[in-house]
């Protein structure tokens, strides 16, 4: 669900070379010229730290720089050496990638802006001028995690599915490739890797109802090489897809004949994980959630459902299938897989091993050895976990708690992880020296409930995930709302895959924290989302930095060097899946401000930020109740079903989506129902929802608000006061 970064270094996103399309090069099949040779051997090898060349650094995607010039010693010197203003208050998730000096950034929207690296100096900005329209099917805010270079050219992918190859020194479109059928409810989030001249882009949308599918496109002209679907074809026939063969031989056999997922495309979205194995010449997708969420409804409770939740091994040149291991069979609770995947070798039995690492959703930590697929170690790195006790290392398989079936026992099931998992899309990274793997973690609650409403099941517009929606609200009670605020931690995991024991950890008062960067200094940085960016030692977890950088940081950071100078580089904003559903659960990161803003630091540095904006609290003069109870009640089931997942659990705003409760339509019945059923505010995300509310519906849900903002105003008015944007 929430989704969304990853790791590869720019399989797909680093894709094209050279300004003009190299005809000779025969659609790609040719060998590759000077400039992609520069590209493939960075991503490669990494080079020497001077470059960071794919969003995790270079293939193995580490997220580990050589570089050793701030070190342990010297780090608590870090200052701004420069900084810029991005143009949209919403999430910020890309890495910087920094090739020959010159800094890539993709940011909200879908935008892309090139920066001299060493004086912050602005080179060019792309738009793509995605229709606000398209925002009503991201589940987890308007984010993009980063673009890819590949020799002249560089690429990335937007929310409404186009790929787009853009000049490297100019900025200017070369090629764009339409990637799935804009009727339905895709999106791109995640960034592209290129590899062997290919550009590989997956994309989004399985709790709205899609079928996954990743693509190869080759980088010189954007022609459709190779596809592999992660979920197998409604009527279980052929596509003419690289994906044919083992769907037709074992994969289709996962899945019931019966089931919604007939419907809905089943699902398994490969939104952010894919990753290029240098050593065996293979891809791993990371796969993700089902659709619906829940395996009775989906799949008639029948079936593991290949290739959902399962980290997939292809064949580079062809996508043919080669293993894959199912880390949640049968999942139902929005497991993905699609979290960031590292590799590296490990002794295993006293046997140097090519393993791959993965921390996905579901709370534990993967070892699998990457030329068989076999599981080599499961374990926890979260407290609490209590959907299985563990895994099978014979089969597999996992140990589970028959309550987490909620489908099976008809009984409310309250998850350790929840939806939003033990680790979501942020970026964690290894160091080779200390032999860790830095995780940014969490602990997010969440329930399910199988006794779903009428108005739970499937529609044509918001989440179709086959769970009660409003399970997971919270009800009008003090106590509920200030124990969901301390449920709600983060914590920086460093991970021992040698022991499967948690080596050290840094515990911090919210979730949904900053991805991490690690270093050969002995250093790991990361920011966190109360608007802190810190560096500890990779060996012992001291914390050894502590910057206040105004907003909250949910970006992972890069390293490079110019001109014999160290820098460090991230985004600031605050955004995504958690902050727009959190309600009060995002204690103390509502009242952070939410400044879109690059970064760059380095030794020494001097520059001041601008004094952050004037914190007004925002006029909150609800207006008198209007409806009756049964009308409040409806308008809080259409609100579960339909606003909360961006306007916040019992309409308390986050900050950068509208506080419905200080609405200037919420006083006024007309108003309010030309923005909800006649789609006045469109361009900016809102668009209508005749097609799955009437305007009596559209009524209640307003009488709800206004209950909402009277309620919270009298018994939560400090906590659960509305924030400007």
């Amino acid at each position: 669900m929430a989704k969304r970064v990853f790791v590869t270094a720019l399989l797909g996103g680093a894709a094209l070379v050279l300004a003009g399309c190299n005809a000779s090069k025969s659609g790609g099949t040719g060998s590759l010229d000077d400039a992609e040779k520069a590209s493939e051997t960075l991503l490669k090898t990494g080079g020497n730290g001077d470059d960071w060349a794919g969003i995790g650094y270079s293939y193995d995607e580490q997220r580990f720089s050589p570089l050793k010039d701030i070190d342990d010693r010297n780090v608590g010197q870090l200052g701004i050496a420069w900084f810029a203003d991005l143009d949209d208050a919403r999430g910020q998730e890309a890495t910087p990638v920094v090739v020959d000096g010159v800094m890539y950034v993709s940011h909200a929207w879908s935008k892309v802006d090139a920066w001299d690296a060493a004086t912050g100096k602005k080179l060019w900005s792309f738009d793509p001028k995605v229709p606000g329209e398209r925002a009503v099917n991201a589940c987890c805010d308007v984010v993009n995690r980063g673009v890819a270079v590949w020799g002249d050219k560089l690429f990335v992918g937007t929310i409404d599915g186009r790929l787009i190859a853009l000049d490297r020194k100019t900025g200017q479109e070369l090629w764009s490739t339409q990637t799935f059928d804009t009727a339905k409810p895709y999106t791109i989030t995640g960034a592209p890797r290129v590899v062997k001249d290919m550009v590989l882009i997956g994309n989004g949308g399985a709790e709205f109802g899609v079928r996954g599918y990743v693509t190869a496109y080759d980088a010189d002209t954007g022609k459709e090489r190779w596809r592999f679907y992660t979920a197998p074809n409604p009527e279980k026939k052929k596509d003419g897809a690289a994906s044919d063969d083992i769907f037709a031989s074992k994969g289709n056999a996962t899945w019931s004949d019966k089931g919604e997922w007939k419907v809905s495309g089943g699902g398994g979205t490969v939104w952010d994980a894919i990753v290029y194995d240098k050593d065996l010449d293979q891809i791993y997708l990371g796969v993700g959630n089902g659709n619906p969420w829940n395996h009775g409804l989906r799949s008639n409770g029948e079936g593991d459902n290949w290739f959902l939740s399962s980290v997939v091994a292809l064949d580079a040149d062809t996508g043919a299938y080669k293993w894959h291991y199912q880390e949640t069979p049968a999942e139902s609770w929005d497991y993905t897989a699609t979290q960031p995947i590292i590799l590296a070798e490990q002794p295993v039995n006293g046997t140097p091993t090519k393993v791959l690492y993965h921390a996905p959703k579901n709370g534990f930590f993967f070892t699998i050895d990457r030329a068989t697929g076999k599981l080599i170690d499961a374990r926890p790195f979260v407290d609490g976990i209590n959907w299985a006790t563990g895994y099978d290392l014979a089969t597999g398989r996992p140990i589970e708690n028959p309550d987490a079936r909620f489908y099976r026992t008809g009984k409310p099931f309250i998850a350790i992880p929840g939806a939003l998992g033990a680790h979501n899309w942020h970026p964690m990274s290894y160091n080779p020296a200390t032999g860790l793997v830095y995780i940014p973690a969490q602990q997010i609650p969440q329930g399910y409930l199988e006794d779903m409403d009428e108005l739970d099941k499937r529609k044509v517009l918001g989440f179709n995930v086959g769970t009660s929606l409003q399970a997971g609200m919270l009800p009008d009670d003090t106590a509920a709302f200030r124990a969901a605020v301390a449920a709600t931690t983060g914590r920086l995991v460093a991970f021992d895959p040698r022991t499967g024991k948690v080596a050290w950890g840094v515990d911090y008062p919210a979730a949904w924290n900053g991805g991490t960067m690690t270093t050969a200094g002995n250093l790991v940085f990361q920011g966190t989302s109360t608007g802190r960016f810190r560096a500890y030692a990779a060996d012992t977890g001291k914390q050894l930095l502590d910057l206040d950088m105004q907003s909250g940081i949910v970006s992972a950071p890069s390293t490079f060097r110019v001109n014999g100078v160290q820098y460090v580089a991230f985004q600031t904003s605050k955004g995504g899946a958690f902050p727009l559903v959190a309600g009060i659960a995002g204690g103390v990161t509502r009242k952070v401000p939410n400044i879109p803003r690059l970064v760059v630091l380095k030794i020494g540095g001097t520059v001041q930020l601008p004094a952050p904006p004037a914190t007004t609290a925002l006029e909150w003069n609800p207006p008198a109740p209007v409806g009756t109870p049964q009308q409040v009640a409806a308008g809080k089931a259409h609100f579960g079903r339909y606003c909360q997942v961006c306007h916040g659990d019992s309409a308390i705003g986050n900050g950068f989506t509208p506080d419905l409760r200080v609405s200037g339509t919420l006083a006024n019945a007309d108003a309010w129902k030309s923005v909800i059923l006649d789609g006045a505010l469109k361009d900016r995300g809102m668009v209508s929802f005749a097609r799955v509310l009437t305007p009596a519906d559209a009524e209640a849900i307003r009488a709800y608000v206004i209950e909402r903002s009277n309620w919270t105003k009298a018994h939560l008015p400090e906590a659960s006061a509305p924030m400007g944007r």
